[in-house]
């Protein structure tokens, strides 16, 4: 089995450094352009499914990425982003990149000190849903042999591949995904290797 993990392409909220977790943004026309260039890129890949989250920046990304590919595109809650509740659409980061809200310093820099915002989720949150998400695909009979795409976020990114990684401590791994980078993950007799990590194709 192999996993290409795929963050979305850019939103105008990430342009804006505001905060989207659930907000459901479109891909703006760079977000767009890293998509079809992704798209470029993994153009050989013989994709025989693919899982998305249900939201639009993530399904625009798979669609542009497949192509003219016919294979099943199915959507799952489970690998959409971490919901920031009262937080989302606040803006983290002022014009030179510097992170400006408290809340965000701990989610970036000590991310399992992270609170849950009102209506929101954790990093436990998040590890928890996408882990069950990730037992389920890699342990499934029917998908061993197969290629998926899987069209994600940065934060469900790094949550998914903490079953590779399984260092937690060091949730970020260095940083977010950057926007339409890929992971690829080899999954052979239950063990998990990483092959490639947020490579992006521009």
């Amino acid at each position: 089995m192999k996993l290409y993990l795929v963050r979305h392409g850019e939103t105008d909220w990430n342009k804006e450094k505001k905060l989207q977790g659930v907000t459901d943004i479109p891909l703006n026309a760079y977000g767009i352009e890293l998509a079809e260039k992704t798209a470029e890129g993994l153009k050989d890949v013989p994709f025989d499914v693919c899982f998305t989250s249900p939201l639009t920046r993530a399904r625009e990304t798979a669609h542009y990425v497949l192509g003219d590919r016919k294979i099943p595109v199915i959507p799952d809650k489970r690998i959409q982003e971490i919901d920031f509740g009262i937080l989302e659409g606040t803006q983290f980061k002022d014009a030179g990149g510097n992170i400006i809200s408290p809340d965000m310093d701990i989610f970036f820099n000590k991310p399992l000190a992270f609170e849950r915002p009102e209506n929101g989720e954790n990093i436990a949150d998040i590890l928890k849903r996408t882990r069950d998400f990730w037992m389920e695909k890699t342990t499934d009979p029917a998908l061993q042999d197969k290629t998926i795409l899987i069209s994600s976020h940065g934060c469900a990114v790094r949550a998914l591949l903490q079953n590779v990684y399984q260092d937690e401590a060091h949730f970020w791994h260095g940083c977010v995904p950057p926007n339409c980078s890929i992971n690829l993950v080899e999954v052979k007799d239950g063990k998990a290797c990483l092959l490639e990590e947020d490579k992006v194709y521009a």
